[in-house]
């Protein structure tokens, strides 16, 4: 019956570990379990986001200091999400290439 009962509690507390972490609805202990998160970022999260929740990983990225793409993609790989979605790194563009035109390398002339 103990076995039995210790499987349980084993189980249920390593299923929580894994659990996701969404930045828009975590307290400073939920923050700082995830790997790369300190109590310095923790409260540094929490002051941004009295100013309103994120909107998306581009908005928490934005907001925060010291957080880019690079660290977002492993703090989402810890754990943490913006309202339920992972990091999704954004394809890189090519800047000198207005919107709704076509590099001169690719137009046909």
């Amino acid at each position: 019956m103990y076995k039995k009962l210790l499987s349980l509690f084993i189980a249920a507390f390593t299923a929580t570990s894994f659990a996701a972490v969404d930045v828009n609805t975590a307290n400073p202990a939920d923050l700082d379990s995830i790997k790369g998160i300190g109590p310095g970022t923790s409260t540094k999260i929490l002051e941004v986001r009295k100013n309103g929740k994120f909107k998306d990983w581009a908005d928490l990225i934005e907001r925060m200091p010291g957080i880019g793409e690079k660290r977002a993609a492993k703090l989402s790989a810890e754990g943490l999400t913006v309202n339920g979605e992972a990091f999704k790194p954004v394809a890189a563009t090519d800047k000198s290439v207005k919107p709704g035109t076509t590099p001169a390398s690719t137009s046909k002339q």
